[in-house]
């Protein structure tokens, strides 16, 4: 079965807590502290792999979560980290966060890897918490949590050249016939109800992936059949050939159906009528179809679009129609790639009303928690100029800067947040 698109759940694994500890040996009551650290919750990654073409797996497994990592202990051991976990998914497979719909990652290349999530931060043992003053911290950080999403993952075909045009005009018939794909076919509406892919070897220098493109029909566009599903893996297509009947033995005109088929191009993504096209004007070995032929070619050939006449069936014409596609794709620009436009700040509408606490340790130390500030440290990169000015922002917004004020708080007093410190200035 061909799927290609899925909802799942991935989280990434929580970081271990730390651990408080205080050495113990004999002669020894009043050792220091030892307390590890947490270990790193396990990524969440995800990788292309050739070897798969459909989504199919996802349909009985839709949760993935890695394993968090294990708690620190005594001794100044560190915990284990959490294993990551490996997503594999089909070159060409888009990741987006469901809530918004906004691209995580575009899988577009061989073997490509990508951390989706990263693991919590393991937390501190009370080992790193010991000062001049404070000798005996009795007190160690939490794992950090690690995000969690639900994504979808769209396939979207790599094919360099799309076959498209109304249901039984021979486009199956031709992507037999110029590769070595073997499609099922039958003289009968939607007998192809998956794409088809082949790989053409052209003798004139390059060799390109060619997709038989579902049969499209009106309204495609608006979801009308499975038109949501078809044209979702045109996106990445370098060329179209439109593949018309010009014996017209449909009853139509396949001028018009051209119109038509272009239509539903423009509505799904305007951008798509942009790409290259040429016409392959098929069922040519049918009387009355050289007639058809001469309109299709003296509406569209004065538009810069080049009308070959073939007959699939014959195998004739079909060297014209690849030289063609061969020339447009040697001087064709780079692969087409989706912008990525998920920003990590997205989250931010979600904690921002979250509840915080904050305790004064010593005149001079406080702790911020909460889980809205857990989840915020967790999203930002502080180490970044954009992540640095959000943290700021963050602060403000919520109020912790007006509570630490109101805690007795005074500039040059140091302020933790999880395994952030930082000295307070108003």
């Amino acid at each position: 079965m061909f799927v290609d698109r899925v909802k799942i759940h991935i989280k990434g694994g929580d970081g271990g807590n730390g651990a408080v500890s205080f050495y113990r040996a004999k002669y020894i009551t009043n050792g220091g502290p030892d307390g590890g650290d947490g270990g790193a919750g396990g990524d969440v990654i995800f990788i292309a792999d050739e070897g798969l073409n459909t989504l199919m797996d996802f349909r009985y497994k839709k949760v993935f979560k890695a394993p968090r990592g294990e708690d620190g202990s005594k001794r100044n051991r560190t915990g284990a980290d959490g294993e990551d976990i490996i997503i594999k998914v089909p070159v060409g497979t888009v990741i987006r966060e469901a809530r918004t719909g906004k691209i995580m990652a575009d899988m577009a290349k061989k073997d490509e890897r990508r951390v989706i999530i990263k693991g919590g931060k393991g937390g501190k043992g009370n080992q790193h918490f010991a000062t001049s003053t404070r000798q005996a911290p009795r007190y160690c950080e939490k794992g950090r949590l690690s995000k969690e999403y639900d994504v979808i993952l769209e396939l979207k075909l790599i094919a360099d050249v799309g076959l498209i045009g109304f249901p039984n005009v021979g486009k199956s018939t031709i992507l037999s016939m110029v590769t070595n794909a073997n499609p099922k076919i039958a003289n009968y509406h939607f007998t192809t109800l998956s794409p088809n892919l082949g790989v053409v070897r052209s003798k004139w220098g390059i060799d390109f992936v060619m997709a038989d493109i579902p049969g499209l029909i009106e309204g495609a566009s608006e979801g009308v059949g499975l038109g949501h599903e078809f044209l979702r893996h045109v996106e990445r297509t370098k060329v179209f050939i439109h593949v018309v009947d010009a014996a017209g033995l449909e009853g139509t005109d396949p001028v018009e159906n051209i119109v038509k088929i272009n239509e539903e191009l423009k509505k799904y993504n305007e951008e798509l009528l942009k790409r290259p096209m040429i016409i392959a004007a098929n069922k040519m070995d049918i009387t009355g179809a050289d007639i058809n032929f001469r309109k299709i070619k003296e509406v569209y050939e004065e538009k810069g679009i080049k009308v070959f006449p073939v007959s699939a069936a014959a195998n004739s014409g079909l060297d014209e129609i690849i030289s063609a596609v061969s020339e447009i794709l040697i001087n064709y620009p780079e692969d087409i790639i989706f912008d990525e436009d998920y920003d990590e700040f997205t989250e931010y509408e979600e904690i921002k009303d979250e509840p915080f606490t904050i305790e004064k340790i010593a005149d001079d130390y406080f702790v911020v928690e909460g889980v809205g500030v857990e989840k915020m440290i967790g999203y930002t990169n502080i180490d970044t100029e954009k992540g640095f000015a959000f943290f700021q922002k963050y602060l403000r917004d919520k109020g912790i800067i007006d509570k630490l004020e109101e805690a007795g708080a005074v500039d040059g007093d140091t302020v933790k947040i999880y395994d952030l410190e930082f000295e307070y200035y108003k």
